[in-house]
């Protein structure tokens, strides 16, 4: 056990380094100057050299990212060029609206792609299966703003049901943000549940043509509890393993999401910090990011030993 952990986090570390660097290098990559974009155009060059000097710009890229993965080693992204004050408090100040937003989208998907996709395995090529299997490449053909636009425009402009854009004000109650988060997690869970009902129906069609699954319905068991207690369970490995790639891609996909519905959660605030070239907090997010993705991915693999005792850490 204590291998394990020891290997999976050297290897979290790993990623982690890598990430790093490639963040650091991409941003420097891309065209543009934050200083440039700060100051604005009016800027002389002697003000842009003095500003790049407050922020270390004016010196070489390896000493550049030798003190941000200091800072980073010390628990500190970095101080943000245009909002200045730290990454840190940035992220934390956005991430509400991100979170719930992701947990409301993944149980959304969740709800509608284990169903879908158990129901589709179980009457395979019926007009049942045809539906949900065509409903699956519909939603995992479809672009998340242009679905977003259409609610918007049914469920916001036409029937009034929900908010056009935003999060409430900073003194709203918890119910009206999360009312305000309903529309733009339909759009996440639905279309996310695409990849869910697919790898649902594999798995469980690999299941149902085992032994075990003949035997148990030679035994007279209700065709339920041996979908649901006998197959569903030595299927759910696959299943837990899409249900945590989800949650990443509900990160990612908040991003356009957020933008769409107008949410001031990290996605916005690293699509505004890519506008404006503050590498800081594109660094800073990125890297969280890529953190939560390898303890999802770490967590994952813990949970197959409980869900499927066969599985030995």
């Amino acid at each position: 056990m204590f291998r394990f952990l020891a290997t999976r986090f050297a290897g979290m570390l790993v990623v982690l380094a890598i990430v790093a660097v490639l963040v650091f290098v991409l941003t420097r990559a891309a065209s543009g100057d934050p200083v440039s974009v700060l100051l604005g155009d009016q800027a002389t060059a002697t003000d842009i050299a003095r500003v790049q000097r407050e922020y270390g710009l004016d010196k070489p890229l390896p000493v550049q990212f030798g003190y941000w993965l200091r800072e980073v080693l010390q628990g500190n992204l970095g101080q943000s060029i245009f909002l200045q004050r730290p990454v840190t408090q940035a992220l934390a100040e956005r991430a509400e609206p991100t979170t719930l937003l992701s947990l409301m989208a993944v149980a959304i998907a969740a709800l509608i792609g284990l169903p879908c996709g158990i129901v589709s395995a179980v009457f395979r090529g019926k007009a049942i299966d045809q539906f949900f299997t065509g409903i699956a490449m519909l939603g995992a053909s479809i672009p998340s703003f242009w679905f977003g636009i259409v609610l918007i425009q049914i469920f916001a402009v036409s029937l009034g049901w929900f908010p056009v854009s935003g999060y409430g004000a900073p003194d709203a109650p918890f119910a009206e943000r999360i009312h305000s988060l309903i529309l733009p997690a339909t759009v996440l869970g639905i279309l996310n549940s695409a990849l869910i009902i697919r790898f649902t129906r594999a798995s469980m069609l690999d299941v149902l043509g085992e032994d075990y699954v003949r035997t148990a319905r030679s035994k007279g068991l209700s065709e339920s509890t041996v979908v649901l207690k006998h197959a569903l369970r030595n299927a759910l490995v696959p299943i837990v393993t899409v249900l945590g790639l989800t949650v990443a891609l509900m990160i990612g996909g908040a991003v356009v999401t957020e933008t769409v519905f107008g949410l001031p959660g990290v996605g916005s605030l690293v699509v505004n910090a890519v506008l404006r070239r503050d590498y800081p907090v594109i660094q800073g997010a990125l890297l969280v990011i890529a953190g939560i993705y390898v303890l999802i991915n770490f967590s994952i693999d813990l949970l197959y030993a409980v869900v499927d005792p066969r599985v030995k850490v």
